[in-house]
């Protein structure tokens, strides 16, 4: 992957977005869903009415990219009772484990020396294309165009707002 031009690095910005990133992850991780919990909220307004506009978003692929693998995989394994297996080399030497609701949880080193941590969601998607050329009329930049893993599906990266989106079609 190669870094899109005037898409620097703010290390302060991510020091302020990792902790709501790892808040995130821990939700996930750990059962039940948000969704589920949010259901239980008593609310004055009306709920919300799902319907082919208004569908649920499921993540397919949470990447964590560190400098620290194993102690990462360490912590979230004690945080979460969740087994990391071997490294995948199809998903970038990533150590994965199941995430609640069906997706997979990757936690893997940087593969070039000015990969930046991150931590990126994968939304699962029904037509990748078309989930491309959405991001594209919304102004994204495409730092990967999509891209088959044999047995895995298809992935694509870009960023819009100064944030990095994966999209994933099975």
């Amino acid at each position: 992957m190669s870094r899109v031009e005037g898409a620097p690095i703010c290390m302060p910005l991510l020091k302020k977005l990792i902790p709501s990133a790892l808040a995130a992850l821990t939700a996930l991780l750990s059962g039940p869903s948000i969704l589920a919990q949010a259901q239980t909220i008593e609310t004055t307004e009306a709920p919300i009415e799902t319907s082919e506009e208004n569908t649920l978003v499921q993540v397919q692929y949470l990447e964590i990219v560190t400098p620290n693998v194993d102690e990462t995989c360490a912590a979230l394994a004690a945080q979460h009772g969740v087994t990391f297996g071997e490294p995948v080399a199809m998903l970038g030497n990533a150590r994965t484990a199941k995430l609640t609701g069906g997706g997979r949880i990757g936690v893997r080193g940087p593969m070039r020396p000015d990969e930046a941590p991150v931590v990126r969601p994968y939304m699962l998607v029904d037509d990748i294309e078309a989930a491309i050329a959405a991001a594209e009329a919304a102004g994204a930049e495409f730092a990967m165009r999509a891209t088959q893993i044999p047995g895995e599906g298809t992935f694509a990266i870009y960023l819009l707002g100064g944030i990095e989106h994966g999209i994933w079609q099975q």
